[in-house]
């Protein structure tokens, strides 16, 4: 029946095989016979050369020259490992299950096959029992059932053909889709051949009958793993993975779809190479390979007494009577086991990509058994010249330096041995060990291993086992690798991150970003470092966190590496940390309490995917009871309680955030009620999560919105809109705009849309426009957004009625008259209009992010109105271009708190411009209208249009010019935009609209409202969210069931762009990615950041050192020393001096801020500010310049910007914009005003702002919100102001009328004024305090020329007046260090040609210095100042510290003098 060829020689009656293998015993420790090094096949110098057919063998070698799985010529070296960021934890889809196994055992006792010649003595034990007396295949039963006693394993010895069809196949039917294990024992029938055929027996067995790998294929099928067991088990490797990819190949052409792994993705084992022979040393067992698979411990611990010399005479015999059980940790078997399986994994990990990793060890743990054991084959083996190989294929790791820690425990326990034995029952020992199987010796072991008390002498105490130090001294090691830096950079070498595919040797990682992420292997620059390899101890860690003892203290070392970024959390859940740390939420120690959260925190933040991992098990009820516990100060359970409250309120969040199942769980175990408690709280991160938590909760559901409204959530929530902390105030608004219909899920394309309906509170929301934190008011657009989709009916009202209060002087009445307002909606609408207000203040906000945002809204309102019944009116002029706009001076005439700027121009939005150069234009074509009536309104602020570009403030050559080399040159005609910009404008048209309106929406007459239709379409969504309430708790959004149609079908064409998308709750998660134990960078002793700014806090004392003597003198002596000059572009009338580096701001007329290294001449950047045509930089300033300084600007269109990263020479970006806000919305219209003033107290962090206004601002920048409104009691503008220096709480402030006030913050704001003094008769140009009594005395110039000195604690009059200049004053300044002031001559009709600069002695009353200045003007200046905020053509400041002053020019010169010291 079976083919009769040559390779039957190996038949039982056929011809003798070739001589048999020649045994030598290797006395090293480990081969060096690598599969990665060296030749697979053995050379004439190796024991076992010449073992084959010298045919087989070449035919094998040509095979094998081109493998890439198994055994191979030469193997590359071990598989980079991927970057940890980078790969996924979570096993795959196709996650493997084992469901039975087959173990075919081809022994043949007694009768050799004909290819093998045994040596005398050879290996007789099978399974550990020699099978001549006790059946084996009972015993390998009992072996692989201690990897995974759940399977069901089924023996079959020494089967025939038909046999082996039949079992494969039942295997197969039962089970189903799960894996199969196949183990083939050939130990009694020849070695497969080279074409890939393994042997089996006929019916008589009479004959070796041969199977076809491809046949075993069919009937096993896939998904399998196979363990081959025999000699020559390369052949069977390399033709299984031949047959498996042509029958892949069949399949992939045939068509068929099977849903089954394909055959080259079965998983393999073999024992040795094509060439090679099993070793057959006598006091191993035969079946070496499958000893080390089933049984690792023993076979290690025989392997390890014979090459190694052990006191006490232990012998193989004792060490097979090691007491324990290798379930028990606590008993030394048990021990044993545990640090081989942590040191196998440890290996492993740190060998294999983490793609095999998790597929070969996380993924069925009867593989995960297979794999770690076959590490230990493989050292073994290799030892006796086999090399065991797998499929997938594996770098070799018999030299792992790991398997050192594995000998140092063997030895410590062996050690121990012998006292271990003295007291045990060796009689139990003693029958178990003639037992069938070693199974029955280890539950013999375990039974004996309580000492035996008749053995122990009087007063003897039983020798306790003394555990090894393994788990302590990796715990050690690990903390020892936390602790000294090993998430820094360190040069290329062993301990450095392995260089990957396609990856440039030579380059450097940026330190900022190696803990972000994704971001962590960003090239910056070619450098020699590069990431530190991560710890081997990680897998230790794991298996540490099942002891009981070093539970908590591997927990804390965990803690602290997860805390160093995402690519830590990452790395951990690759591992498998994943299931313990399930687990561990089950525990009730307090103990673990803290370390739990923190780690659950940064997994959660890292992969958010955990939520429905926390929801099925469970585990979500551990951070709400934590969350609901209160403390008692007296007995605190959890260190910090408030910043682990606070971890466990972004868990919740983290759990509900888009997971309606999630909010509910939270909701049942009253989370709710516990952040609505903690809303109280001192902390603010306790109180922002809180909010945060609340807003993920009722996120689209309604029942939850429900309870909230019951319960006074949103009457809290409206408290906290003036929180100290902007975070808090931002997570409010976040929790409001949920409420309202926001999206807080993480996908973007969930934009939200289903609100509530309410109009509570809507005029409060107004109070949040005071914030200086670009944050807040980002937040707020998108509450904003939700109401103006809501009721966008009542928004188009609105917009409508501000159209016809800005073409035609229409009273209130008249407005609502027309527009045919209810009178029960003019309270309503009202309220609607103040956010309207708010919204048009906002859409020319001087963040470009919240402008952006802003114009999207204001966009979408606009569109809307032009496709409403209003256009139908017989009056609407909606379509009809508006009248030239009105000039500067009318504008004013007009300006409420809405007007950002007192001229027609603006700057173009840098959103709406790129929309519009885009092609957008056409769709924007039909709102330029209305667009331009709403600039007319707001001073031209809303809608900018392509014709307002600015163009650059220098001058641009006409006429041809050669190319030259194109130049990346900055473009500072739009300000710097902020670090992190997400804001994208989006357009209310999906497509352009048709040039006419509808033909059906013209026919109709106006006979409703807008805002009626917002009320119907409340109450038909109500009804369907009603009738669906069982199903569902997820209300329906507008967009749903009604779109955006507005007046019944005439808004068809308007695309749903509203509610605005948050970005707040992901920017909050990322505080939960930063490291939190360590210190910044700037903090880290020893680190670049911190020896420079510990080299500037040097440098600073040093400077006021010597520039405090160098004051005393230079009170008495010259100030003409010419020191540098400088030419800047435009007219110089602001300058500021930093106070420690050689550095100046300088800004123009117009918007551009120059920074300049004075020492050098050198232009270090310039930009421009972006404040609106002809409203200037009024004041300009260098704040924080203890640690670098930023640039603080303030324009006569109220607003304050602020800038960083000015110095090249320190930062390698460009310059950016720190913050921006509007220091001033009550601008106060006059006929001559000084824009907005500021001064900046850096000892308190308060920024005073005062201008043309009635009041004078306190900023809070610890808060980013407004403080104080003083009251000045003056219809004049603020000319300056000056606050005292340290803690004090006076400051000055000059008028336009000559009066100078002394106010006190700690009075009410409206008495804060304490003294006025009004000998002044003209413009106050500049007040300053003493330099030497600041607290008593201070100094003013006025415009006339008069200098004088006050004394606050004396009468009203003037202590001293100098009469500097009695044809006008320009510019004036005092020293804050030395006894002088000084002051700059003005221009006049009879003199513009000079200037005159003179110094004066305070306290000698005589000048020290004049100094002569040209103006570089060559005619009469004609027209007036070149800022009509700033009575001046030129500007004068004192340098803070040094003996210097500088002098701004109107040609655009700017000299600095200093004094003559010497």
């Amino acid at each position: 029946m079976y083919m009769q060829t040559s390779r039957q020689n190996g038949h039982i009656n056929g011809a003798s095989g070739g001589p048999g293998p020649s045994y030598r015993h290797s006395q090293g420790s480990d081969s060096d016979t690598e599969r990665g090094g060296g030749r697979f096949f053995t050379t004439p110098s190796e024991p076992s050369s010449g073992q084959t057919n010298p045919e087989n063998g070449h035919a094998g070698s040509s095979e094998l020259d081109g493998r890439a799985n198994g055994s191979v010529i030469t193997v590359p070296d071990p598989i980079p490992i991927m970057p940890y960021w980078m790969s996924p934890w979570r096993a795959s889809p196709g996650k493997l299950k084992t469901a039975n196994a087959a173990l075919v055992l081809c022994l043949n006792i007694d009768v050799d096959p004909p290819d093998i010649v045994k040596t005398n003595p050879c290996a007789v034990l099978e399974c550990w029992v020699d099978p001549h007396t006790m059946p084996s295949h009972k015993a390998l039963e009992h072996q692989f059932e201690g990897l995974s006693p759940k399977l069901s394993y089924k023996p079959i010895l020494d089967p025939s053909y038909e046999d082996l069809r039949r079992f494969c196949a039942t295997l197969r039917k039962q089970a189903k889709e799960d894996t199969v294990l196949f183990y083939y024992n050939g130990h009694g029938v020849p070695k497969p051949t080279a074409s890939g055929e393994l042997w089996c027996f006929n019916r008589n067995y009479t004959q070796y009958i041969p199977v076809s790998l491809a046949e075993v294929q069919h009937w096993l099928g896939t998904p399998c793993v196979y363990i081959w067991d025999c000699s020559a088990a390369g052949n069977l490797l390399l033709n299984f993975n031949i047959y498996a990819q042509r029958r892949d190949s069949e399949n992939a052409n045939a068509g068929r779809s099977e849903g089954s792994p394909p055959f080259s993705e079965s998983i393999q084992l073999a024992a040795c190479a094509a060439s090679e022979q099993l070793p057959s040393c006598p006091e191993l067992p035969a079946d070496l390979f499958t000893s080390c698979l089933t049984s690792p411990i023993d076979i290690a611990l025989r392997y390890f007494v014979m090459h190694n010399q052990l006191p006490n005479n232990v012998t193989a015999d004792m060490v097979m009577q090691v007491p324990g059980d290798l379930k028990d940790r606590r008993t030394p078997l048990g021990e044993l086991n545990w640090i081989f399986t942590a040191i196998t994994d440890t290996i492993a990990w740190t060998s294999f990509s983490r793609e095999i990793f998790t597929r070969l060890y996380r993924s069925d743990l009867l593989i995960a058994s297979l794999f770690r054991n076959f590490l230990l084959a493989e050292r073994i083996m290799k030892n006796y010249h086999c090399t065991p190989h797998t499929s997938p294929s594996l770098p070799p790791t018999n030299t792992h330096p790991l398997w050192a820690a594995w000998d140092l425990a063997v030895d410590s326990c062996l050690r121990q041995l012998p006292e271990l034995l003295k007291h045990t029952d060796t009689s139990m020992l003693g029958v178990a060990m003639g037992s069938a199987s070693i199974r029955a010796r280890r539950q013999a072991q375990a039974l004996a291993l309580a000492p035996r008390q008749d053995k122990l002498g009087h007063g003897e105490k039983p020798y306790a086992y003394i555990p090894s130090r393994f788990f302590a001294d990796q715990l050690t090691a690990f903390e020892v690798w936390i602790s000294r830096g090993g998430s820094a950079l360190t040069k290329r070498g062993p301990l450095s991150l392995p260089i990957q595919n396609g990856e440039t040797p030579d380059v450097e990682y940026d330190q900022a970003v190696v803990g972000l992420g994704s971001a962590a292997n960003t090239p910056k620059k070619v450098h020699h470092l590069v990431p530190r390899k991560p710890p081997e101890q990680l897998p230790i860690v794991l298996q540490v966190l099942l002891s009981q003892p070093h539970r908590l203290r591997a927990l804390v070392l965990l803690s602290q590496f997860v805390d160093l970024g995402p690519w830590a959390v990452h790395l951990a859940l690759a591992i498998g940390i994943f299931p313990y740390i399930s687990k561990l939420l089950q525990a009730g120690g307090q103990d673990l309490r803290p370390v739990l959260i923190f780690i659950w925190s940064r997994i959660l933040a890292v992969d958010p995917t955990c939520q429905v991992d926390l929801y099925s098990n469970g585990g979500y009820k551990y951070f709400a009871n934590i969350l609901a516990a209160h403390d008692d100060p007296q007995h605190l359970t959890i260190p910090n309680g408030s910043e682990h409250k606070a971890m466990c309120a972004f868990v919740l969040a983290a759990i509900a955030r888009d997971y309606p199942h999630g909010q509910n769980a939270c909701w049942r175990e009253k989370v709710f009620h516990s952040c609505f408690e903690r809303l109280d709280e001192g902390d603010f991160l306790l109180r922002q999560w809180s909010a945060l938590c609340i807003g993920q909760m009722w996120d689209g559901n309604d029942d939850i919105k429900i309870f909230g409204v019951d319960n006074g959530t949103q009457d809290k929530f409206i408290s906290l809109l003036t929180d100290d902390s902007p975070e808090v105030r931002t997570a409010v608004l976040f929790a409001l705009g949920t409420f309202m219909g926001a999206s807080g899920s993480a996908d973007p394309t969930k934009m939200g849309g289903g609100g509530t309906g309410t109009m509570h509170h809507l005029e409060e929301l107004a109070v949040v426009t005071g914030n200086a934190s670009p944050m807040v008011r980002k937040e707020l657009l998108v509450l904003i957004s939700c109401l103006v989709k809501e009721w966008r009916g009542h928004f188009v009202v609105c917009a409508w009625v501000w159209k016809l209060g800005s073409t035609s002087e229409l009273h209130e009445d008249d407005v609502t008259s027309q527009a045919e307002i209810r009178e029960e909606n003019r309270v309503i609408l009202s309220s609607f209009f103040t956010i309207f207000s708010v919204l048009l203040e906002l859409s020319v906000d001087p963040y470009d992010e919240v402008a952006t945002n802003a114009q999207t809204v204001v966009d979408y309102i606009t569109a809307l109105l032009l496709e409403s019944p209003f256009t139908r009116l017989e009056s609407s002029t909606l379509h009809q271009p508006l009248p030239p706009q009105r000039t500067s001076a009318s504008a004013r005439s007009r300006r409420s708190s809405l007007t950002s700027s007192p001229t027609s121009g603006t700057r173009p939005s840098d959103t709406m411009t790129s929309t519009i150069s885009s092609g957008v234009s056409n769709t924007l074509r039909r709102t330029s209208s209305f667009a331009n009536a709403l600039k007319n309104l707001a001073g031209g602020i809303a809608f900018p249009s392509i014709e307002d570009g600015r163009s650059s403030p220098y001058p641009r050559n006409q006429t041809h010019t050669p190319q030259l080399p194109s130049v990346e040159v900055p473009d500072i005609s739009r300000p710097p935009s902020p670090n992190l910009n997400f804001a994208q404008y989006a357009s209310p048209y999906s497509r352009p609209p048709s040039p006419q309106a509808s033909p059906t929406a013209s026919a109709r007459s106006m006979d409703f409202l807008p805002s009626d239709e917002d009320m119907e379409r409340l109450r038909s969504r109500r009804r369907t969210t009603h009738g669906s309430r069982g199903r569902s708790a997820v209300p329906h959004s507008p967009a749903d069931s009604t779109s955006v149609i507005l007046g019944l079908g005439t808004g068809a064409g308007i695309r749903d762009v509203l509610p605005l998308k948050s970005r707040f709750f992901d920017w909050c998660c990322e505080y939960f990615k930063e490291p939190q134990m360590r210190q910044a960078e700037a903090d880290e002793a020893g680190s670049s950041e911190y020896n420079y700014q510990a080299w500037r806090q040097q440098r600073n004392e040093q400077v006021i050192t010597e520039t405090l003597n160098q004051a005393e003198i230079a009170s008495g002596r010259p100030w003409d020393k010419p020191v540098t000059t400088m030419h800047v572009h435009g007219v110089p009338l602001s300058i500021a001096f930093h106070s420690y580096d050689p550095h100046v701001a300088i800004a123009n007329e117009n918007d551009i801020i120059s920074v300049w290294d004075w020492s050098r001449r050198r232009q270090l950047t310039s930009f421009c500010n972006g404040n609106p045509k002809k409203a200037t930089i009024t004041s300009l300033q260098i704040i924080n310049q203890d640690v670098g300084g930023m640039i603080l600007a303030s324009s006569a269109d109220g607003m304050i910007r602020l800038y960083r990263n000015y110095d090249p020479a320190t930062s390698n970006t460009d310059v950016q914009m720190v913050s921006a806000f509007r220091g001033l919305s009550e601008i106060v219209s006059m006929r001559r005003g000084s824009g907005v003033v500021v001064d900046w107290k850096q000892s308190g962090g308060f920024l005073l702002v005062g201008g043309d206004s009635r009041i004078i601002r306190v900023w809070d920048a610890h808060t980013e919100a407004q403080l104080l409104d003083l009251e000045t009691n003056s219809d004049s503008p603020v000319t300056a102001i000056a606050s005292e220096r340290g803690p004090s709480s006076v400051l000055l402030a000059s008028f336009a009328d000559g009066v100078i006030k002394v106010f006190d913050r700690r009075l009410e704001e409206e008495d804060a004024v304490v003294r006025s003094f009004n000998e002044h008769t003209a413009w106050v140009q500049n007040v300053r305090w003493h330099p030497h009594v600041g607290n008593q005395k201070f100094l003013s110039a006025s415009m006339s020329g008069e200098v004088k000195l006050w004394d606050i604690r004396g009468s009203d009059r003037a202590v001293e007046t100098w009469d500097l200049f009695p044809s006008g004053l320009a510019a004036f300044d005092v020293h804050p260090e030395a006894g002088v002031f000084a002051g700059l001559s003005a221009l006049s009709p009879s003199n513009w040609r000079t200037q005159r600069a003179v110094v004066h002695s305070v306290p000698r009353l005589t000048a020290l210095s004049t100094v002569n200045l040209s103006t570089g003007l060559t005619t009469s200046p004609t027209r007036g100042f070149p800022s009509q905020y700033i009575p001046r053509s030129s500007s004068l400041v004192f340098h803070p510290t040094e003996m210097l002053y500088g002098v701004g020019s109107p040609d655009g010169t700017v000299r600095i003098h200093g004094s003559k010291l010497l």
